[in-house]
């Protein structure tokens, strides 16, 4: 796998950027948020998932059969993902979007859920891929979307795929489970994020890792370590290098 060899720069500059969310836009995962009772279960479940220890569809339906959210805990989360936020992560976005890149969010996640969270980041409903759930009338859980590949692994990489006619190349994918790490390839370029949830074997395979809390580095990385011409989003950018560069970051 190709490796990022100048600390703090990926030496190119994408034109896509995909953010994974549960604990890399935000700093929560949002199945556990649900969980209540069976939180302690359930987190066993998502870690064995992240790591990769078993496959995602092996958990998947567990873990929603276990919490039966409803419509109104599932909007709930989506406030707790945009009250969670990680540190620079909307401006990491708009600073993106400002310099003409593309920038999706695919998740594993409850789709109305990190539907909300992209609405508050400024993206557009196109922008997002997630597991779609259902519910009654009175907005009781019925099920979820079965025939997603995101809920399954390797979901992420087929996702890509059908995005990659919409997406301009080289694409940047940046997450912190192992079912972020699949999607690459398509994906030029994996950075693990580290800031929230620390995977050994994720990091070991990424191009580079950030392990700030913040997400600044990512804007360094997308655009090569070229500063933007931007002077609104330069502070940005050079926080986001210095913390690439520096000791909690550790570029391959």
């Amino acid at each position: 796998m190709k490796r990022a060899t100048n600390a703090g720069r990926s030496a190119q500059r994408f034109g896509t950027v995909l953010f994974d969310c549960d604990s890399t836009l935000s700093s929560i995962e949002g199945i556990e948020e649900l969980a209540f009772v069976h939180r302690a279960e359930i987190t066993l479940l998502t870690e064995a998932a992240m790591r990769g220890d078993v496959a995602l569809e092996d958990v998947f339906a567990r873990r929603l059969e276990l919490v039966r959210p409803s419509r109104a805990d599932v909007a709930a989360l989506g406030d707790r993902y945009i009250q969670t936020l990680v540190p620079d992560a909307k401006a990491l976005v708009t600073a993106l979007l400002s310099e003409g890149i593309i920038v999706r969010v695919i998740s594993g996640g409850l789709y109305p859920a990190v539907l909300m969270l992209a609405h508050s980041l400024g993206l557009s409903d196109d922008s997002v891929a997630a597991v779609d759930v259902f519910f009654d009338e009175a907005g009781v859980y019925t099920g979820f979307d079965r025939a997603s590949p995101l809920a399954r692994s390797g979901g992420k990489r087929v996702q890509v795929e059908r995005w990659l006619p919409l997406l301009t190349r080289p694409i940047m994918f940046v997450g912190d489970g192992i079912t972020d790490l699949e999607a690459r390839p398509p994906a030029d370029f994996f950075v693990a994020y580290t800031g929230v949830a620390h995977r050994p074997e994720v990091a070991a395979g990424a191009d580079a890792v950030v392990k700030s809390r913040s997400l600044a580095p990512v804007l360094s990385l997308a655009l090569g370590g070229v500063p933007p011409a931007d002077t609104k989003i330069r502070a940005l950018f050079d926080r986001g290098t210095s913390l690439m560069t520096g000791a909690s970051n550790t570029p391959h």
